[in-house]
């Protein structure tokens, strides 16, 4: 299926088919991560260990998570850097930054073994860890510790197994590695009665065999290849695979903060409640672990529909984007009503899967922090999974402020500081409060930005693309043209054009961009606009605008194929930096001289020409580098540097007289 075909699929098949198609295997997917953290809970709480075994898994469970975040934020952006690099079909960034990726996971876990071996008493101490439940926890972090380098190579290898077009080979390497891990830890524990080290031992056992499986796949790679030269760190390929895995990252480590500051309160205001450190400990550590199953089932939904959520919005089929939303949202609803009857009217029940406390003075004290920390922590996990669902979909429809505000507030605004305000007035009680406290102000700016999003849309259907056309040409020389708002870049272009007699682009570009990709012209036209200035790079690694770039450096290497010609904007200096032929120019102009065309030449006011010169600098600065990875206007990219105050027709001769002298 090529692109088109792939685009009109996305838009006119039916959603119901197309959730189930996109969907099922990401949440399998996840489903099947969150059973590597659930296993171990299980067999430990069921075992002699019991609930001081569980309180310690919950302390180590947080820095498990650290390490998923850098495995996750280098994983994820070279996975999504290798897509780029397939629809630009470049073959040569995508292995080097694999390959350096691998090399700074490597060395990224070895520098987390070096930091957290001498510290690991004061970590797991900080993550909530007893005097009861310390020696189990050091444990079972040095085991897991010392295999850091095989669980992060193996979570980063994953993300670009599924990229490569082989997200079934993914999921079987992280399934094989889940089922060993509970074949094992009956074996380890019950049978061997190695207690923590065997649940420990299980672990890293199923760890490498997926990491293994994982390995072998690099030698049966689709659309790109390691050799030993990928191995050698080129930090310029590898930058644009971290910018856009940073989101991961920032994810990732909000839950460390959230898991970190969550058990020092209960750990303080456990010790003056009758409860004590352990039973708050392990209770919320089977809590955030039954959490994550729940929410993975949502957020699997929604990452699922990410590319057609994202395409729909870039061809402006807003109705359709309006029906997928709430598809998703029913979907969000009925998983979120069904856990909430079973967390309110069977608490006792979920709790007892991961065994019965043997090991802690007062049993009947677990029994009934259980039922408060799943009855009220957990009351209104529906809105959870809505926010949940929300933040994800801004990041789908390119909307990255929405985005971060619907996440953040929530856990980062809302949620730490009312477990650090609440039980100061209702104890540690006041600790399970925070979350449905969060949950509904979270809700309320959810909603508020949903419906006004919705709103935002025209209720209209795609629009109808012009029929723009390629320009017959001769073979010759290509001009690309980069230019600082308000120096008449796009002028001086035309006159070039018209006087070596060659077809000139601009806005045509985004036309045949748009029937490339089926997505609607005004999109392609300001996805280097369309951000608030902090989160250009966000906004340009969403899904529908890298698909909307691939399809517009498509039409660049095509006009350029075609022949002589003068282009305008989009980095084509960059995307034709192979072309021998390509004369690269860049206009600019004082500050003084562009305000003063900004505002003839659109009427605007002296503070709006500089507002809007700003903006838009900046944005195609970002824009530029979130192509290339260099710097937009600097000298070194460029054949001709001109400044255009001197004049439109002197600088159009200056481009004309060097090209006639190139040639």
């Amino acid at each position: 299926m090529n692109q088109s075909e792939n685009s009109q699929f996305l838009g006119t098949e039916k959603i119901g088919k197309l959730m189930l198609k996109f969907s099922i295997p990401c949440v399998l997917s996840l489903l099947v991560s969150a059973l590597y953290n659930i296993v171990d809970q299980i067999f430990i709480g069921n075992s002699e260990l019991s609930a001081l075994g569980n309180a310690a898994t919950g302390v180590v469970f947080p820095i498990f998570i650290i390490a998923q975040a850098f495995a996750w934020c280098f994983g994820d952006g070279c996975a999504a850097y290798l897509n780029i690099c397939q629809g630009k079909k470049d073959t040569q960034s995508a292995h080097k930054a694999i390959g350096t990726g691998m090399i700074i996971t490597l060395v990224a876990s070895i520098v987390l073994m070096v930091v957290f071996f001498p510290l690991k008493i004061q970590l797991l101490t900080l993550f909530g860890a007893s005097e009861n439940s310390i020696g189990m926890a050091v444990e079972y972090f040095n085991i897991i510790l010392a295999f850091f380098p095989v669980y992060m190579l193996s979570n980063m290898m994953n993300a670009v197994i599924r990229a490569d077009g082989s997200p079934s080979w993914s999921m079987a390497s992280m399934l094989v590695g889940a089922i060993v891990n509970i074949i094992l830890d009956p074996v380890f524990i019950f049978g061997l009665h190695w207690g923590m080290k065997g649940a420990a031992l299980a672990t890293v056992i199923g760890q490498v065999i997926s990491f293994v499986i994982s390995f072998l796949y690099l030698f049966h790679t689709k659309t790109f290849k390691l050799t030993k030269k990928s191995f050698i760190p080129d930090f310029k390929a590898f930058a644009g695979a971290l910018k856009l895995g940073t989101s991961s990252f920032i994810t990732q480590m909000t839950i460390v903060i959230i898991s970190l500051v969550c058990n020092i309160m209960l750990a303080w205001y456990g010790a003056m409640s009758h409860y004590g450190v352990d039973i708050p400990i392990a209770i919320i550590g089977i809590e955030s672990k039954v959490f994550t199953v729940v929410i993975n089932l949502v957020v699997g939904i929604v990452l699922g529909c990410q590319p057609i959520i994202g395409y729909n919005m870039g061809a402006r089929n807003y109705d359709r984007v309006k029906k997928l939303y709430q598809s998703i949202l029913l979907c969000t609803i009925a998983i979120g009503i069904v856990s909430t009857l079973l967390f309110e009217f069977a608490p006792q029940a979920v709790v007892g899967i991961f065994g019965t406390p043997t090991n802690i003075p007062n049993p009947e004290d677990y029994w009934i922090f259980a039922e408060k920390t799943f009855r009220i922590f957990l009351s209104l996990v529906t809105f959870t999974c809505i926010i949940k669902m929300t933040s994800i979909f801004f990041q789908a429809v390119g909307k990255p402020a929405q985005a971060v505000i619907s996440s953040m507030i929530r856990d980062i605004v809302c949620f730490i500081p009312l477990i650090l305000i609440l039980p100061k007035s209702f104890g540690i009680e006041g600790i399970l409060f925070a979350a449905p406290v969060a949950d509904f102000i979270a809700m309320i700016v959810a909603a508020v930005l949903t419906v006004a999003f919705m709103q935002s849309l025209k209720t209209e259907q795609m629009t109808t693309q012009d029929n723009a056309v390629l320009k017959a040409s001769k073979q010759g020389v290509i001009i690309t043209i980069g230019r600082e708002h308000g120096s008449s870049g796009k002028q001086i272009g035309k006159l070039v054009a018209e006087r070596l007699g060659i077809p000139f682009y601009y806005k045509e570009m985004t036309a045949l961009a748009a029937q490339e990709s089926g997505l609607d012209k005004e999109f392609i036209s300001g996805i280097n606009t369309n951000s608030p200035a902090v989160l250009h790079s966000l906004y340009l690694s969403t899904e529908v605008v890298q698909q909307a770039i691939i399809a517009q450096d498509k039409v660049i290497r095509k006009i350029a194929d075609e022949g002589s010609c003068v282009i305008v904007g989009r980095a084509a200096d960059y995307v034709l930096r192979d072309y021998k032929n390509a004369v690269n120019s860049f206009v600019y102009a004082p500050a003084e001289y562009r305000v003063q065309r900004v505002m003839q030449i659109y009427g605007d006011s002296l503070e709006e020409a500089k507002k809007n010169i700003h903006r838009s600098d900046e944005a195609r600065a970002a824009y530029y580098k979130n192509i290339s990875g260099q710097s937009w206007g600097e000298r070194h990219n460029y054949d001709l540097l001109i400044d255009s105050s001197v004049g439109i027709e002197d600088c159009a001769s200056a481009i004309y007289q060097y090209v006639m002298c190139a040639n």
